[in-house]
């Protein structure tokens, strides 16, 4: 969990644009806004949704598996790398 303590002001405001996002749907819904705008509105919000998995993902896989930056050069950090890269272009 110290990695989501380290990153703690990041991550509030991650979930504060998020908030907004989701604020911005209700919003949408109560005054009968036009559905495409509300799809926009919705898929922007999940794309948010990915990003803020993806980072605590990445910092989980960095903190309690293996850090790829100690030991670069290692079999296991290059694996653990592209990992992260995987899980950051699957989340997009």
């Amino acid at each position: 969990m110290a990695h989501v303590v380290r990153d703690k002001k990041k991550l509030l405001n991650r979930i504060r644009r998020i908030q907004g996002q989701v604020n911005a749907i209700e919003r949408s819904l109560q005054k009968n806004a036009d559905c495409s705008y509300i799809l926009h509105t919705v898929a922007a919000c999940r794309g948010a949704i990915d990003g803020l998995m993806a980072e605590v993902i990445e910092g989980h896989i960095r903190f309690h598996v293996v850090d790829p930056d100690h030991h670069p050069a290692s079999e296991r950090a290059r694996a653990t790398q592209e990992l992260i890269d995987v899980i950051k272009m699957y989340m997009k």
